[in-house]
């Protein structure tokens, strides 16, 4: 008999697949894994534990900038979700989305079981329905799916975050990293202060790295200057696992690194702007947060700031970073 085929269904960014994983080791101490995901999660995915399959597709209704809603493209992935012969299907959405459309795509594609979490009245849709919402860090709750679908954790798995192991880091510890850049800008520390906390934290004794993807070279630059080490665009995604994981601690925004850092052990400074609920988002490790929780722009899910200066985030100073990283120094998870 062959094992049971569990689709896995997570179509945003490197951080929300990263929040998945709790659910994605629940479903693969059952069967195997198939994950799908957008290519902006597609890094992500490679590095969680379970995963024996990965199938990209950016979602219309999920991605932004969304692609068009085309025929072929549809008739595509129906297609190609048929081909999988899942047994069952897990969709996990964050609150704000509906997982409705793609469980249609997943009926048509012939898929006997479908569990998601839906406030939508669901039809025939779903098989299983999680009506509740409640505010608790998104990776608990993907996991409550997977639970609902009958999959548990392993024996001796804790429910946190993890990845793979990663490759060593090419920096030599101890030192901090600043990781400035952020998917949303609205979540972004402003570059100015980012480069002013590196100096403070150079002058404070501590070697600084900043780390960023190929398209923030220019950010990491700016903040680097001549007080810290510029990894800016020079690693993939699995390589900033390891810097991640040699650094003592982390300095970041509300965006993927933060969860990355998490699922490394290493505790995290998370400059946190309010537009989504920290409850829900906020590093699920040891962290220290910062940031004005009760902005303005609190639960606006704002992409750009709505509020002139960006008071959430830089009112927070380069003291107050240092500081932080002085608590955390010496704990990891």
């Amino acid at each position: 008999m062959s094992p049971l085929r569990i689709l896995v269904a997570r179509l945003d960014s490197d951080g929300d697949v990263l929040l998945a994983g709790p659910a994605v080791r629940a479903a693969a101490a059952s069967g195997e894994v198939v994950l799908l995901c957008g290519h902006n999660g597609a890094q992500a995915a490679g590095l969680l534990p379970g995963v024996q399959r990965i199938v990209r597709w950016d979602c219309p209704w999920i991605m932004s900038p969304p692609p068009e809603v085309r025929t072929p493209d549809i008739e595509g992935i129906v297609a190609l979700l048929k081909g999988i012969r899942a047994d069952v299907a897990l969709v996990l959405t964050s609150f704000h989305q509906s997982p409705l459309p793609l469980a249609l795509l997943l009926r048509l594609a012939g898929v006997p079981r479908i569990v998601a979490r839906s406030t939508d009245y669901p039809g025939s849709l779903l098989d299983v329905r999680l009506r509740d919402d409640p505010s608790v860090p998104e990776s608990e709750r993907a996991l409550s799916v997977a639970r609902a679908a009958g999959f548990e954790l392993p024996p001796g798995d804790d429910g946190r975050l993890s990845v793979v192991p990663p490759p060593e880091s090419p920096v030599t510890s101890p030192y901090v990293v600043i990781h400035p850049g952020a998917s949303v800008p609205a979540r972004a520390w402003s570059p100015d202060r980012c480069a002013e906390a590196a100096r403070a934290l150079s002058d404070a004794g501590h070697r600084v790295v900043v780390t960023g993807g190929p398209g923030e070279t220019a950010l990491t630059a700016h903040v680097a200057g001549t007080h810290a080490l510029d990894l800016g665009g020079r690693t993939t995604f699995a390589e900033l696992a390891g810097v991640l994981a040699g650094a003592e601690v982390v300095v970041v925004g509300n965006t993927g690194p933060a969860h990355l850092a998490v699922a490394v052990g290493t505790p995290v400074v998370s400059l946190f702007a309010p537009v989504v609920p920290a409850e829900r988002w906020a590093p699920h490790g040891r962290h220290v947060l910062l940031g004005d929780q009760n902005a303005p722009c609190a639960g606006s899910r704002a992409r750009e700031c709505p509020v002139p200066g960006h008071p959430c985030l830089d009112r927070v100073t380069p003291a107050e970073v240092v500081a932080a990283v002085a608590e955390l120094v010496g704990v990891r998870t």
